[in-house]
């Protein structure tokens, strides 16, 4: 496995609770990391910066060094107006794990990597996989087909072959991953690790209303739509949700607008808590279960599946 120093030994099983906006909070981050996984949110999260720096000082507070790191995700583009006091405070605060998205910027790299940290960048193309690479991150994170909210559209076995024949840092791989089994396929793929977020939203500890949990546990693949009819921008929606919204999942695309992500009105944050994102994992989530048993779920599949590999090879 080719993992980072920060991250090598530390972690039970090669999985990533992925960072979601309004999902992702300090309480699914602890128990994330004190079972053993990676847990991640977004800065965005947290209203303001001086309330990314308290829930920093509340996840910090709740680990040990046996935990698992923990990482933050920031939107790294000319329209997150927050982004340099973010940083600041991710420096500050020397955040183990930084995950950018929409740019990978060498200052930001070179920040996190002043103090030893690590910057993770998602990408959905081989193209952004370069631009990536040349800026200096550490690792990529494959956003592959079927991964909820805004994912992208290639197969992850295309995406995976063209990624891995020039990058030799740590590969991360999301999209439609649910269970153990779907882990250790990312890794027979050629993923160091796995990112899971929809698996992460039916857990006890995540910030999703219980009808949110409800709709992803009920859903199958078919009730995924991927649609431009919420923020201008395609993304993978639960169809129910868009429904009892009044909008046509169906819509076509508007013009595009990224700013919807990195200064939503009260408007898009309303739409983002009452439209839920899910991916095409819903298909293999049956239950709403506290992170520390998912993640014991996890290791059991994961280490069944290993050795029925072992014994039908």
């Amino acid at each position: 496995m080719a993992l980072p120093a920060a991250l090598a030994g530390r972690l039970r099983l090669p999985v990533v609770a992925a960072p979601m906006f309004l999902v992702s909070g300090p309480d699914l981050v602890i128990a994330a990391c004190r079972a053993g996984v990676l847990g991640t949110f977004p800065a965005l999260n947290q209203r303001t910066t001086e309330g990314l720096g308290e829930w920093l000082h509340v996840i910090e507070a709740a680990l040990t060094p046996a935990d698992a790191p923990y990482g933050v995700n920031l939107i790294v583009h000319r329209t997150n107006a927050r982004l340099a006091a973010d940083l600041a405070v991710v420096v500050a605060h020397r955040v183990p794990v930084v995950i950018t998205s929409l740019g990978a910027a060498s200052e930001v790299v070179a920040a996190v990597h002043s103090y030893g940290g690590v910057v993770f960048h998602d990408v959905t193309t081989a193209a952004h996989a370069r631009k990536a690479a040349e800026a200096g991150v550490d690792g990529l994170i494959l956003v592959a087909a079927g991964a909820g909210g805004h994912g992208g559209s290639l197969s992850p076995f295309a995406l995976m072959a063209e990624v891995r024949r020039s990058f030799g840092g740590t590969i991360l791989l999301a999209g439609a991953i649910s269970s153990g089994a779907d882990v250790l396929a990312a890794r027979a793929m050629g993923a160091d690790l796995a990112y899971l977020g929809t698996r992460f939203v039916a857990t006890a500890e995540s910030l999703a209303s219980d009808a949110y949990r409800d709709q992803v546990v009920t859903a199958g693949a078919a009730d995924i739509v991927h649609t431009a009819s919420v923020s201008t921008i395609p993304a993978n929606f639960l169809r129910r949700s868009l429904e009892l919204a009044g909008l046509d999942p169906d819509a076509p695309a508007g013009p595009v607008d990224l700013g919807h992500l990195t200064r939503p009105s009260q408007a898009d944050a309303k739409a983002w808590r009452d439209i839920w994102s899910a991916g095409h994992g819903v298909a293999g989530i049956d239950a709403v279960l506290p992170v520390a048993d998912l993640v014991d779920r996890l290791s059991r599949e994961y280490d069944a599946a290993r050795v029925r590999l072992l014994a039908e090879g």
